[in-house]
């Protein structure tokens, strides 16, 4: 093991031609580099919108509403989370979100009497759950084949993918919405609440962001996927299966937009064939806020969650404070090239020490 691959994956030689992967404390491998700063900026929004509008934001209403139409895109955020570290990308999430709706809607009306899913049972709406979420799973390993394998970069992978996925969701609906959605499945996990009112879609999101977070942060899995990022060559040497792990990671990723397409057809009760066409920029940017590199190597759970809810935050304060809507996209995108900018910065001064 050269010095040169030990100092890559910012770890040891261990005596026996491995590298020992750095060990950090708890509190860093959960919280990440900028995480802090982040969360002070979201704090800063909540308290500058309060003041606002006392009488509408701080609501619980709002912020029930808030975290509702969060869901979907932090479901898609935590897999793109996984990607960005490993160095790379994935512009198809959203349309895959799509191609995922429409395979769980057509089985469930596929299954049912006159093709109207309408008063369909669990069973029907387990095999629909199960189709969505194993077609996101195939997209993301066609992805992971792609990049991984036939080394094609996946920026030109992801965005053939985002035509590719769309397209066949809207040749198997004619170009159509299907908005026979069980009414079951629209009470319960659309618009259901347990827990003392807490929305099920929002409890959903919960798990699967705390399941990701202890993936990634306490697990061989996501110190692999953090070697990966930092130099995918050095990992390869270390005996990391590079390849492997890849496709793992971008097919996690469209288990995920499967997951994301299910919860967004319980929730609006049609496959909104036509929306989402910027699910995966919104993605991109919320991790990125976040503080996860675009250069791979560095990012964290928590950082994305506060990094959705910062435009989040941005676009619901504009609503309630009458702020013309035009604003909204600037804003997000000043916060965006502000986060690029920090990461940026960071980079340099950890490469002068």
């Amino acid at each position: 093991m050269s010095e040169v691959e030990s100092v890559a994956v910012d770890g040891k030689d261990n005596g026996n031609g491995a590298v020992d992967l750095p060990k950090r404390t708890a509190l860093q491998r959960l919280m990440g580099a900028s995480t802090v700063w982040i969360g002070v900026v979201l704090v800063a929004l909540c308290v500058v919108f309060s003041v606002l509008r006392p009488d509408a934001f701080p609501t619980r209403f709002t912020f029930q509403t808030l975290l509702i139409e969060t869901s979907v895109l932090l479901v898609l955020s935590v897999g793109m989370t996984f990607v960005i570290i490993t160095s790379g990308i994935d512009l198809s999430v959203g349309m895959v979100l799509i191609f995922a709706g429409v395979i769980g809607a057509k089985t469930m009306e596929a299954m049912s009497p006159d093709q109207d899913a309408t008063n369909a049972g669990w069973g029907v709406i387990g095999v629909g759950f199960l189709l969505a979420v194993a077609g996101g799973g195939v997209w993301g390993l066609v992805n992971g084949l792609l990049v991984a394998k036939a080394k094609i970069p996946p920026l030109i992978v992801t965005l053939g993918s985002f035509g590719a996925a769309l397209g066949a969701a809207q040749l198997i609906t004619g170009g159509v919405d299907t908005r026979t959605v069980p009414e079951k499945l629209r009470n319960t996990l659309g618009f259901g609440t347990t827990l003392g009112g807490v929305p099920n879609l929002v409890l959903v999101a919960t798990v699967v962001t705390v399941l990701a977070a202890w993936v990634l942060h306490t697990t061989r899995f996501g110190r692999y996927t953090y070697a990966i990022g930092s130099n995918e060559e050095a990992a390869r040497r270390s005996g990391i299966a590079v390849t492997r792990h890849l496709i793992t990671v971008y097919s996690l990723t469209g288990v995920l937009a499967g997951l994301a397409g299910f919860m967004n057809l319980a929730y609006f009760g049609t496959t909104t064939i036509g929306g989402h066409t910027t699910d995966n920029l919104d993605a991109i940017a919320g991790v990125v806020i976040g503080g996860t590199s675009l250069f791979g190597g560095v990012g964290s759970i928590v950082g994305t969650v506060i990094g959705v809810f910062i435009p989040s935050v941005l676009k619901k304060g504009f609503v309630i404070a009458q702020v013309p809507v035009f604003w909204q996209p600037i804003a997000v995108s000043v916060v965006l090239v502000a986060a690029v900018w920090f990461d940026q910065l960071r980079r340099r001064a950890r490469d002068r020490k």
